[in-house]
């Protein structure tokens, strides 16, 4: 059979499906956080953003929660990985709200 190899070329329909489905993950992220959460600032504020980045930290899609934080998550994700580095593995997860890598509260 004939298969076309992956390239870069960009098709519009694909482009839009998996940006819908990149979206669609980050949006159930949101939600399984409001569901399950106790804090009154998650449950009822909404005070969150949730998002997919790439490899290398880079943004792929966001939910539309508090997009105000989406600046700084790239940040932290990029720090995050440059500082774990070969030590990140798959399934690993990581929580920081560090001031000078990202983080937006004070402590």
């Amino acid at each position: 059979a004939d298969h076309e190899a992956v390239g870069t070329r960009m098709d519009p329909v694909q482009l839009s499906i998996f940006s819908h489905r990149f979206m669609s993950i980050a949006e159930q992220m949101g939600r399984t956080l409001q569901r399950t959460s106790i804090s009154t600032n998650i449950k009822e504020r909404l005070d969150f953003s949730c998002a997919l980045f790439d490899p290398r930290g880079g943004l792929v899609a966001n939910a539309p929660h508090i997009p105000v934080h989406l600046g700084s998550m790239q940040d932290a994700v990029r720090h995050q990985v440059k500082f774990w580095g070969a030590e990140l593995h798959e399934d690993d997860v990581l929580l920081t709200n560090h001031p000078v890598a990202g983080g937006t509260h004070l402590p």
